[in-house]
């Protein structure tokens, strides 16, 4: 069963309109803001129409969705200030809509309503392209503030596609690809290229990669690096009888478009593990 949206509302029993009473919990000093077109993705007819109301009354010109098919189309044809993108909607669900938006160069930012308070909830809208992810209930002051932090900041561009020699790897996609050739990655796989790709040239240490790519809680063994950069040389490398990611002897690992070279203080890179 799908969990509703709900919002913090002051608890009063009165029959104002219920814009009105989301919109007491805004301070009212809170600065009217420029024209800005908002899309809001919200299927719950009742909460959808005090969005609106309320967003509206806030100087905001809104257009509503009420599926993940009607959001995509909206956000695919017209160009919007900030999205508010709900995750439990009729499908396409809210992350699914955000990864085709995302893919297909629309770079809005969007502020993403989740349905439970589990960290996991909000790292999935996050990587999946949100610029902001909060758990419901959410007053309507806090999401105008976020809308504010959002849309004042500079609008947002693609990633770059990295690129060394040859391999290509996509932030946005995801994908990984020798010359045209796709690559499967796992996702621990994917983010170890992607830190070594983002430092062409440079070596690094396992310490750094395990900060950066692990964690800095992470106290296991730190030979995890080189089984990882096995897996990779056997993906990204071997088939095409490359070796681009090398081993610098005492110090770390690095990738380079050239297959061998000077490493510098720490030796000749080798193509294979220590």
């Amino acid at each position: 069963m799908r969990t509703q949206t709900s919002f913090s509302v002051p608890n009063d029993r009165s029959t104002e309109d219920p814009s009105a009473k989301l919109a007491g919990v805004v301070d009212a000093s809170a600065p009217m803001l420029a024209y800005m077109r908002l899309l809001v993705v919200e299927d719950d007819p009742g909460m959808a129409s005090v969005l609106s109301r309320a967003l509206t009354k806030h100087g905001y010109s809104v257009v509503m969705a009420s599926t993940g098919e009607d959001a995509l189309w909206n956000a695919m044809e017209n160009d919007f200030d900030a999205v508010i993108l709900d995750v439990m909607i009729p499908a396409p669900d809210g992350y699914e809509v955000l990864r085709s938006m995302r893919a297909h160069g629309r770079w809005a930012p969007v502020l993403m309503l989740t349905a439970r308070v589990g960290v996991p909830d909000r790292v999935t809208g996050l990587d999946a392209g949100a610029d902001d992810s909060h758990p419901q209930p959410l007053a309507l002051g806090d999401i105008l503030a976020r809308l504010r932090a959002l849309t004042r900041s500079s609008p947002r561009e693609r990633p770059v596609v990295l690129v060394v020699g040859d391999l290509t790897l996509d932030p946005v996609s995801r994908e990984v690809r020798r010359g045209q050739d796709l690559i499967p990655l796992s996702p621990k796989e994917f983010s170890l290229l992607e830190e070594l790709m983002r430092h062409s040239g440079e070596v690094l240490s396992r310490t750094y990669l395990l900060d950066h790519v692990w964690d800095f809680a992470y106290d296991g063994d730190s030979n995890v690096i080189d089984v990882y950069v096995r897996y990779l040389r056997n993906k990204i490398d071997r088939p095409w009888g490359r070796a681009t990611l090398q081993t610098v002897r005492g110090i770390g690992y690095r990738i380079s478009e050239f297959d061998q070279g000077d490493s510098g203080p720490g030796g000749p890179a080798d193509s294979e593990d220590d």
